[in-house]
Formats: C-alpha cells, structure tokens, sequence
C-alpha cells in the first residue's frame, strides 16, 4: 500500500516485519488519525456529509503508472466534495504544531531514465572503445548546468540524478550506462522546458560517437494550497493548539499526488509536527524514520474540527 523499500533499523516492538520494506513515511500514522476523526465525529451531531478519504499508493503507483488519487477520483472519492483536506506528518517540526502555507507548497515531479550506449573493451586499450562512462560524465555535468544555465533564474526546478549502473570489473569498459533521475517544479511552461532539456542533454552521446534510449515518466502535478482554505486551516490550529504552535509554511521541492484532488475541489495540506520537543528528527523516507505518537490525537484533533467548523456553516469558501 504505502511501504518503502528500505531496511528499517529501528528497535521497536512494532518495527516492520517484511525484511527490506518498511513505513517509512507516516503513512500508517495517517491512517490512524483518520480512525480518530471518525470516532471524534461520531461522537456528535454533525449537519452535512463529511467524507473520509483513506488514499493507498501515494508512494508509488499501479501497473499501469497511476498512483491513488487518480485512482481514488476515477472511483468518484471527489463527487460532490466541496472542500478537500489533506494530512502529513512531518519530521523537521515538533510535536504540537502544524505548518499550513498557501498557493503553491509541492512541485511537479517527473522521472527519467536513459541508457547511454557505447561500446565496450578492454580497460587497457580505450582506444578501441567507446567508453559510455565518459560519454556519461559529459551528459551529467550538462544536466546538472540545466537549472543554472538553461532556466530561468526566478524559476525554481531541481535536476537530480539519484541513479547510475554500470560495469562489472576495473578493468572492463562496459556497453552502456544507466542513469535515472527525477525533474521538479512549479510552472507548467518550466516543467515542460526541463524534459526538453533532458532530451537535449542526451543528444550529447550521440555527438560524441555514441547513442542513447530515454524515458520520461510523467508523474504528479504541482500542489496548490487554496488561501481560503489554509486559513481555516490556520485558524483551528491556533484555537485547538496556541497560535505560536502555527505557520505558514514556504513551497518545497518534495511532490504529492493530493495534487490531483485540488484541482477538482478547493483544498489544502496540513504538516503536523511529530518530533518531539528537543528530540532528533527521525526524517522520512530514512531506515530510522519514527514519529512521537504523542501527534496522533494533535491530527486527529485538528482534521476533525476543521470538518465540523465547514459543516456547522462557521467557515464559508469565497
């Protein structure tokens, strides 16, 4: 559903028992402050309708390359919805508060992978080869120059490349060269740009004697936080938690696919702290990433008022 594959180093009772796979990024922990919301508005006369959306798949996607938002939409989670709010835990803020920004707070991500292809030999003789690691070293340091040099300055996107196989032996040139990276941003007209670039990029291999094969993995788009909504959002955290335990958080480079459900209904995404105060952060996607459960009621609390506030008529979108 929405496990990781790493190996979890964590000395807990409740540690992953799948060896190489483990919740590595509060996905369980989500879905146990929904249960929470579901008990709390149980517990009261609630005027309208709210929906409780338990999304699978955020961190990866089906067969067919599409992750759980769509999946979720395509099965009608969002028919009807007039506001949509999502949750996420959050390593680098502390137990007891939450971040809500608003407008763009999570880029657009794409995936590539390309085969640089050459042709190999023996290590002591080059020159009879065409070595696809050097033809590698020219195209990485181009990708790298593509945010600096190729885009706009105002414009935020990041290059990474997170991946590169090749060889068997010192002394063996191989064929070819895999690499694999991920493309971030903001702007459609940047998003766009940066896959062109990529293409352009590769195109090196080429000039230099050898070849190459590329894909593009399209994925999420950019998250947008309604102001509206992210107010409310704001409003409740300060009434429940003290208003020093509230921000606006800054757009960051990390993706969701929550994305997708924005675009149909006016939304926005809550950080919940879930460090403990003078703790050391346990970041996500790490084989020691763990949380302070003391924010599972702090979640839950918080999701489950500003539901009710909306229903009850106390908030009221533009």
């Amino acid at each position: 559903m929405d496990a990781l594959p790493i190996q979890e180093e964590n000395q807990v009772e409740y540690v992953s028992q799948v060896p190489g796979c483990m919740h590595a990024c509060g996905h369980d922990a989500h879905t146990a402050m929904l249960l929470g919301v579901a008990t709390l508005l149980s517990r009261q006369e609630v005027p309208g309708q709210v929906r409780l959306l338990f999304q699978p798949s955020e961190e990866g996607a089906d067969e067919e390359g599409v992750s759980g938002a769509s999946r979720m939409i395509e099965d009608g989670a969002l028919e009807g919805v007039d506001v949509v709010i999502a949750q996420h835990v959050d390593a680098t803020l502390n137990t007891g508060t939450i971040m809500v920004g608003e407008g763009w707070v999570s880029a657009a991500v794409d995936s590539f992978k390309a085969e640089i292809i050459g042709r190999g030999g023996h290590g002591a003789f080059p020159h009879q080869t065409l070595d696809p690691i050097w033809l590698t070293s020219n195209v990485l340091n181009a990708l790298y120059a593509i945010p600096s040099r190729r885009i706009k300055p105002l414009e935020p996107c990041v290059v990474t490349v997170g991946v590169i196989q090749a060889g068997t032996a010192s002394n063996i040139i191989p064929d070819s060269v895999t690499i694999e990276g991920t493309l971030r941003s903001f702007d459609d007209g940047v998003r766009e740009q940066l896959i062109e670039e990529v293409e352009t990029v590769m195109a090196m291999a080429r000039a230099l004697g050898g070849d190459y094969q590329l894909e593009i993995g399209p994925g999420y788009p950019a998250s947008y936080n309604d102001p509206t909504v992210a107010s409310w959002l704001r409003q409740v955290g300060s009434d429940l938690l003290g208003q020093e335990c509230v921000g606006a958080r800054q757009k960051a480079m990390g993706s969701e696919d929550f994305s997708y459900m924005t675009q149909l209904a006016k939304g926005a995404m809550i950080r919940l702290g879930v460090t403990p105060t003078g703790g050391q952060p346990r970041p996500a996607h790490s084989a020691t990433f763990d949380i302070d459960e003391e924010a599972l009621p702090v979640g839950a609390g918080v999701l489950a008022e500003a539901a009710r506030r909306f229903v009850t008529g106390q908030f009221q979108l533009d």
